[in-house]
């Protein structure tokens, strides 16, 4: 009889828990923070929030820097995922100081738990000069205000991927900073860029108002590319366009900048790629 209870009973004993635990690995959340690499964290002092700053790269460069910031409640450890985060980036050099182009998180409300936004350092990190990025939040969840400041070691990348010119049409400052393509690749490649124009030391707007033509060179075999796309303005300073890389090695990406008919740019501006 015993072995006849048994029988029965061991089996859905077995079926019980194999559901059980389907479910429990049901529950698991992927973290959103794999692949990146934190630089950064502390507390929004006046907003019971801890902050964490990631980055797709190792290092900050100098140039463009996408920033995935993640929210959680002093207290409670709890994700916070709806506030307002609002950046302010600053190159202290001692006798003068100045702040760089940045983006703040377009949204209120977290994708994928995180806050994503930018900040394009202008120039490194160098002797007495120091960045550090000043970050308000507004945590909606328990309504309360605060901010922190973080410092930053900003490096050059092998391949520059800042550029700046003075404009011949206008006599203003324009910052370009490369974005893609991140991960060359031999066929099409996403081409884009980023233009900010200098209004003040502490003020660099995005620009919609300059032409972009591209011209892909590889200066080791004396060719170009065809099926490329002139980047053009899509939104918040940032420009699309495509690249052709027929082969491996170095190419040049050869950036010609206009103003309507006016040539905005009369120096030879370009960036490097290498894969």
């Amino acid at each position: 009889m015993k072995k006849i209870i048994l029988s029965i009973f061991l089996p859905a004993l077995l079926f019980i828990l194999v559901i059980s635990s389907c479910k429990k690995e049901e529950n698991v959340e992927p973290d959103p923070t794999l692949g990146l690499t934190k630089q950064a964290e502390g507390y929004a002092v006046g907003a019971a929030t801890k902050v964490v700053v990631y980055t797709k790269e190792a290092l900050v460069y100098t140039g463009y820097n996408k920033f995935y910031i993640a929210l959680y409640d002093s207290v409670t450890g709890k994700r916070v995922d709806e506030a307002h985060i609002h950046l302010m980036p600053m190159m202290n050099m001692g006798a003068m100081q100045h702040s760089a182009p940045y983006d703040n998180p377009i949204s209120e409300n977290a994708a994928n738990h995180l806050f994503p936004c930018s900040v394009v350092f202008i120039m490194p990190s160098m002797g007495g000069g120091s960045w550090t990025v000043n970050l308000n939040v507004h945590n909606h969840v328990s309504d309360k205000e605060g901010e922190l400041t973080i410092p930053f070691t900003v490096v050059d990348p092998a391949k520059s991927k800042m550029k700046s010119f003075t404009a011949a049409h206008d006599g203003g400052k324009y910052f370009i900073s490369l974005i893609e393509p991140s991960a060359p690749k031999v066929g099409i490649n996403d081409m884009e860029i980023a233009i900010y124009k200098r209004a003040t030391m502490m003020s660099f707007p995005a620009d919609s108002s300059l032409l972009v033509t591209l011209t892909p060179e590889m200066p080791t075999m004396g060719h170009g590319s065809p099926n490329n796309v002139n980047p053009a303005h899509t939104g918040n300073g940032h420009y699309k366009g495509k690249v052709n890389f027929t082969m491996t090695g170095l190419w040049k990406l050869n950036l010609d900048y206009m103003a309507g008919t006016a040539v905005a740019d009369t120096t030879t501006q370009f960036f490097e790629v290498q894969f």
